[in-house]
């Protein structure tokens, strides 16, 4: 595996004389180019042809924690404004409408300072009705109309601690109506249609407010970060910021931070970077670059003993817990990545080992959160039916305690690289991750040089490295919130004020707007898959068909073994496919067959839904045959262990009871099930509780074996040719007498008439 840990150079080169513009990269796998305007605009490139489109993120190096201290929410909420257009787009006639813009920004600034409930409820009927008025000259969703019209796809935004950004998937023939479109966006902030935006806001930050997961970060945050503006101030704002916005702060941020010099441009897709770089000279070079404060903040003191937090709410019982690290760019953020790797990788960690596959907990997991000025290393867990989330930190905790021991086998951290950069390369095949990974770095302040130096320098981090960082720094100072199933007493709510639905003219359409739709870009020549030709369609020697597609790009795979059947017709297979996670072999236990898949930078995964499943085979071409070996032994040579299948049981009953305490599950899964198909459903054709407790594990481990006796397909994904990837399936692959579908059962799985 050593080849997969080379270094990766930082030294910036030029490639060739035309391209001297271009900062680049040596062994970038982005094959990164960067440009910077005169006003100080960076431009990132990352050209990827495997389709006419390009995806575009427009960032700024600035969030909530760039937030004024008396006006919390404001990057958040001038996000939202940035799509309600210019002086020229989204107006029907600007001249009548500032004024009423103007006159409403003062109201504002009176309505912020007053205390006297009566007066301020005076002046916001004011507001509102000059919003009234002031809407007659707006014209709704000009902007989303056009990014439609363009054929974006994906139009949105975030904000969050310390970057906002403008994000789109564009078609190539459209990047310079694009450009036109953005460029007007950025050049003039207009806050057209504020107060009714707010009411969006407002209803955004109640759901925030009751949502659990939520407030358990926010109460570690605040813990963890009494100090800094990431504990101190939250991205939407405080009820009291919210009910007292201010446009004027809200111009003043957009013209402190929303200047050249602390923007970028990233794209990544089919363009060409000569051609785009003159345009957006030509678009973008009108911003006049302004000095940007710099950010200051008192350091946080150390923490010296627990500190314990509780939340309460409907869902779940659950915890999280965490310590406290130097920034991106600090070598402890090197440090807790591959530490967090080591404790929890989903396949081979000690969490993945000794907790989830030994079923000692619900689930647990471990996660690095890495940003400009901090990092944390965060650890959160689930219990188990009638297990306390103090034994489940318990358990956790005695996992660090390995890590600070040294109890963890030395080829782990060496696989753990092998399948990061794995994961990196399937990352290229996506404008989007290529585009994101970017931005991530430049929003964080961290160098492209730094970025790409992740591997090279973890791979030079040595075990006792890890056991002496662990010694010194996870001991007794973590934060820590529980999260317990109950009434929240201290529930809060942003209380709206009356807001009268403004008349906005949606069927008009701006000068800019119409201008723009008249430039008519050269249509793209389609290229259809040709399903006869681009893929190659064989059998093996029992007739079992294989798909097979040729990876040209790069040197992984991915493999499925499909079956057309699933929940809706055999309630018994998803619980084998589950099963299947948690028993070995005769060969091996459970855990080490994780192990060995991990070793080689392969995965295997398994997966049943209503009326599909499907074994997946992922990694390392070059390690394709024993992967392939190790997933047909795992089948053929299941062992069943009812104490397994016991726990297994327990816990997704145990899962059922956390289902009906989650919103989001009863009105995503259980009402739009009930809503489609009525009574019978999918999400109710299941066994019952009793049903589950009468399951045999050597009836599981039959329906695991006779898997792959039923018809199914095999298709591949790589850079292995099909004749030698035919002579391994037909040698490792189940090569018997193939039997028609195992049906089972067909569930009632029709659809209801809406009428």
């Amino acid at each position: 595996m050593k080849k997969f840990l080379l270094a990766l150079s930082c030294v910036t080169i030029t490639l060739s004389a035309q391209e001297s513009k271009f900062k680049t990269y040596p062994n970038d796998p982005f094959k990164l180019k960067e440009y910077k305007l005169k006003n100080g605009l960076t431009v990132y490139m990352s050209v990827y042809k495997d389709a006419p489109r390009f995806y575009s993120m427009i960032a700024t190096r600035a969030g909530s924690k760039n937030d004024p201290k008396d006006a919390t929410g404001l990057a958040h909420y001038l996000e939202h404004m940035l799509f309600k257009g210019s002086d020229k787009l989204g107006t029907k006639d600007f001249t009548k409408e500032e004024p009423m813009i103007k006159a409403i920004s003062d109201l504002y600034e009176i309505y912020r300072k007053t205390t006297d409930e009566g007066k301020r409820t005076s002046i916001y009927r004011r507001i509102d009705s000059l919003s009234g008025e002031a809407a007659k000259f707006a014209i709704a969703n000009e902007y989303d109309k056009l990014t439609g019209a363009l054929g974006c796809k994906g139009t949105n935004a975030f904000t969050s601690n310390e970057q906002t950004v403008y994000v789109n998937d564009v078609p190539s023939n459209q990047m310079d109506n694009w450009m036109t479109l953005e460029s007007e966006r950025f050049r003039k902030l207009v806050l057209r249609i504020f107060h009714t935006e707010l009411e969006a806001v407002y209803e955004e930050k109640n759901r925030g407010l009751d949502n659990d997961q939520n407030k358990v970060f926010e109460s570690f945050f605040a813990s963890m970060f009494k100090n800094h503006q990431y504990g101190t101030q939250t991205t939407i704002g405080t009820i009291d910021h919210l009910k007292n916005p201010s446009m004027v702060e809200i111009m003043k941020y957009y013209e402190t931070y929303y200047v050249p010099n602390n923007m970028a441009i990233i794209l990544a897709g089919d363009f060409d970077p000569d051609q785009t770089v003159k345009k957006i000279e030509e678009k973008f070079s009108y911003m006049k670059p302004k000095p940007v404060p710099t950010f200051t903040f008192a350091p946080e003191a150390p923490i010296t003993a627990p500190i314990e937090k509780h939340v309460y709410g409907p869902d779940a019982e659950n915890v999280l817990f965490g310590y406290r690290f130097g920034g991106i760019n600090s070598s402890d953020a090197d440090m807790i990545k591959l530490i967090a790797m080591i404790l929890f990788n989903e396949k081979a960690g000690l969490f993945d080992i000794n907790l989830n596959q030994e079923q000692k907990v619900l689930g647990a997991g471990v996660f690095d959160y890495a940003l400009m000025d901090y990092s944390a290393l965060c650890f959160s867990g689930k219990a188990k039916e009638g297990q306390s989330m103090e034994e489940v930190v318990k358990l956790m905790r005695e996992q660090i305690n390995l890590l600070k021991e040294g109890k963890f086998d030395d080829w782990l951290i060496e696989a753990n690289l092998a399948n990061y950069k794995y994961q990196l390369t399937k990352n290229l095949e996506g404008n989007d991750s290529r585009a994101s990974e970017i931005m991530s770095a430049y929003t964080a302040g961290e160098t492209w040089e730094h970025h790409l130096g992740l591997v090279d320098r973890m791979s030079k981090i040595t075990k006792q490295q890890i056991i002496d960082f662990a010694k010194k720094n996870l001991n007794d100072n973590y934060v820590i919130v529980y999260k317990h199933t109950g009434e929240d007493k201290n529930v809060q709510k942003v209380i709206k004020p009356a807001i009268t639905p403004v008349s906005v003219n949606r069927d008009d359409q701006s000068p800019f707007l119409k201008s723009l739709m008249a430039n008519k870009p050269a249509e793209i020549s389609p290229v259809f898959i040709d399903f006869n030709k681009d893929i190659t369609r064989t059998k093996l020697k029992n007739g079992i068909e294989v798909l097979h597609n040729l990876n040209k790009e790069n040197a992984t795979f991915e493999m499925y073994y499909t079956f057309d059947m699933g929940s809706n017709n055999n309630r018994l297979v998803p619980i084998a496919i589950e099963y299947l996670k948690y028993i070995g072999t005769d060969k091996y236990d459970a855990a080490q067959l994780q192990q060995e898949f991990y070793k080689l930078a392969c995965s295997f995964d398994a997966f049943s839904g209503e009326d599909q499943t499907a074994l997946i085979l992922t990694g390392l071409s070059d390690n394709f045959d024993r992967s392939l070996k190790l997933l047909e032994h795992s089948l053929e040579s299941a062992k069943p262990d009812q104490e397994v299948l016991d726990n297994l049981i327990g816990d997704i009953i145990k899962q059922r009871g956390d289902a009906k305490l989650s919103k989001r599950m009863i009105l995503q899964k259980g009402l739009v099930s009930y809503g489609t198909y009525g009574p019978s459903n999918p999400f109710t054709n299941v066994y019952t509780d009793e049903e589950l407790k009468k399951i045999k594990a050597e009836d599981l481990v039959k329906t695991l074996k006779l898997l792959c006796r039923n018809e199914h397909r095999v298709l591949y994904y790589g850079p292995m040719e099909t004749t030698t990837l035919m002579n391994q399936l037909n040698l490792m692959h189940y090569s018997g007498t193939i039997v028609q579908q195992d049906a089972g059962k067909p569930g009632i799985v029709t659809e209801q008439k809406t009428g």
